[in-house]
């Protein structure tokens, strides 16, 4: 057994190859266009590898050669604006080299080895550092400081630190052991980072989507689901997502989507400005982009490829957000890859360990505490595209078993053009507890208690259209029609965002909490005054109350709702002299 052996079957990306000395995981180029795989099994003599590349036209007794390291991604300066493949090919690099279509057997590195930054030390000769460590920083996009860290299982005194200009591969710092530290890292993918301790969540990513924010809250370092059949939306709201929500840093995987939604990624993320910054938002963005159409071994490292560059930057101390879209088609690939290894299949053709494999994925969220003791988070959102909309499947069923907020996509709502098409009745967030007290202190002590009541509105909503349907909503008694027309406005001023108006398309908690007080104070005043016997027919007349809508358009929405609660009041009580009684 040597390094190098040579094929002896292939099965589409799945080659296996004898006399070929190997470990699991090891980085094997096959064939003599050196196409990129990596060790899946190993029995007997048997090597199988999966091959990232299209395998077409190779063919048995070819070479195999395993380069001894697992597959890894480069971390350092650089990664930010930058546009991968599943297996960290810089897209542009790639496009530069053979236009538009990838030919395979083409490498480029993660980093660009040519460009130099501007490194200023936060150490001096002499110090201690251990691994984790700050050895100095990087302003690598405007505005954006990139934290240069002490490799892991490195440390120790250092003996000269280099100021200046370099490139990720120039040495920066040396040891008094001799150990000569460069900006480049490289991390195996599928083995988490290190961190010195996870810790209970504490604060909510803002979204800046009003169903996620106020019904449905997803915690810093939280995991969450976004189910959905075709159409439903699921891409947009991802995109929405990596947009507003307030993390520091973005991570989109496009995983197996469609090249027209991918594009549409790639097109508009580079125009779109940070709210935060008034920069470009991809100062703040990795994108990793693989197809439906590029080969299905790389889809399914694209996942890891994304959650450890996004760890990278959680270990600086910055609060991450992955997107991943979508993990059924990671769990297809997975599906194809287990039924050329002739394994025994699992529920719908899955492989038995999709639970685990999916488990260990979002088992990587969470707020921690780094080595070096700073706080970050690491935030993990993915899509999940059931066939024919049907969440019994099994990766939307193992994906609700390890992710505390489900926002589930409901086709008829979609239909209705009813967006974000988030069903409030099956949704929910095991968050909404513990992020209280954040949302009680920042935006308002009874925050709680108004959410509930939106809740309760709209589940009494859903038990009288029943009978709506039946007998018409005449039929029922006064105070129900009034629960019907309060649900109504929740539904269409607060659960309904536009997300291409320049100013719906994002919306605080604190504009949320004013756009819900206006709902219920008309909701009390109309039960005060139907109690006073005003006839409902009248309640639902008052017009002020209609133009709570209009806050969600414009920028004084303070002044406008408090014009709205003004005229509410007037109307109210020309009802209470009995004006239209």
């Amino acid at each position: 057994m040597s390094e190098k052996g040579k094929i002896f079957r292939i099965a589409g990306p799945v080659v296996v190859a004898k006399e070929l000395d190997a470990r699991m995981y090891d980085v094997i180029r096959v064939g003599n266009e050196r196409l990129m795989g990596e060790v899946i099994k190993i029995k007997d003599e048997y090597v199988t590898i999966q091959v990232y590349e299209d395998t077409s036209g190779i063919k048995p007794g070819e070479p195999v050669e395993n380069t001894g390291e697992q597959l890894s991604v480069e971390l350092g300066p650089g990664l930010l604006r930058s546009i991968y493949d599943g297996i960290q090919r810089p897209l542009e690099v790639l496009q530069q080299q053979m236009g538009d279509f990838i030919a395979r057997g083409v490498d480029a590195p993660g980093l660009d080895r040519k460009k130099k930054w501007t490194f200023k030390p936060k150490v001096k000769a002499g110090d201690e550092v251990s691994q984790g460590a700050v050895l100095g920083e990087v302003e690598e996009t405007k505005g954006f400081i990139h934290s240069i860290l002490v490799p892991a299982g490195q440390g120790g005194k250092v003996k000269k630190i280099n100021a200046g200009d370099f490139t990720v591969e120039e040495t920066i710092c040396e040891l008094q052991s001799g150990t000569k530290i460069s900006m480049l890292q490289r991390w195996p993918v599928r083995k988490p980072r290190l961190l010195k301790e996870k810790l209970p969540p504490s604060e909510p990513l803002i979204t800046g989507q009003r169903i996620f924010d106020v019904l449905f809250p997803l915690a810093k370092g939280g995991t969450a689901a976004i189910p959905g059949p075709f159409g439903a939306g699921k891409t947009v709201s991802q995109q929405q997502l990596a947009k507003w929500c307030d993390a520091e840093i973005i991570v989109y995987v496009g995983c197996g989507e469609r090249g027209n939604e991918m594009t549409e990624v790639l097109t508009e993320f580079p125009e779109l400005k940070d709210p935060k910054t008034g920069r470009p938002l991809m100062n703040r963005t990795v994108l990793i982009a693989n197809t439906s159409n590029m080969p299905v071994a790389a889809r399914e490292a694209s996942i890891y490829t994304g959650v450890t560059i996004a760890e990278y930057f959680r270990d600086m101390g910055y609060n991450v957000a992955i997107m991943a879209d979508s993990t059924s088609r990671w769990a297809e690939a997975m599906r194809e890859i287990s039924s050329r290894l002739e394994e025994m299949p699992g529920e719908e053709g899955y492989p038995a360990y999709l639970a685990t494999r999916l488990a260990e994925f979002y088992e990587r969220a969470g707020p921690v505490e780094n080595l070096n003791g700073s706080k970050g988070s690491l935030t993990i959102i993915g899509a999940v595209s059931p066939p024919g909309g049907d969440f019994s499947e099994p990766v939307t069923q193992n994906t609700l078993r390890v992710t505390k907020t489900f926002w589930a996509l409901d086709a008829k709502l979609a239909q209705k053009r009813h967006f974000p098409s988030i069903n409030w009745l099956t949704s929910y967030s095991l968050y909404l507890d513990t992020l209280e007290p954040f949302f009680a202190k920042n935006v308002t002590s009874d925050w709680k208690v108004l959410v509930t009541r939106l809740m309760t509105f709209l589940q009494e909503e859903d038990k009288l259209l029943e009978i709506v349907q039946l007998v018409g909503s005449d039929a029922l008694p006064d105070k129900q029609q009034l629960v019907l027309e309060v649900a109504r406005l929740i539904r269409e001023f607060l659960l309904q965002q536009n997300a291409f108006h320049e100013i719906d398309t994002f919306c605080d908690p604190q504009k949320s909490h004013m756009m819900i007080k206006s709902i219920l104070q008309y909701a009390d005043m109309a039960e005060a005054a139907l109690e006073k016997g005003v006839r409902v027919k009248h309640l639902v007349d008052v017009k002020s109350k209609d133009r709570i809508g209009e806050a969600k358009f414009v920028k004084d929405h303070e002044k406008l709702l408090k014009d709205v609660q003004k005229e509410m009041e007037q109307e109210f009580e020309k009802l209470a002299r009995g004006d239209g009684k």
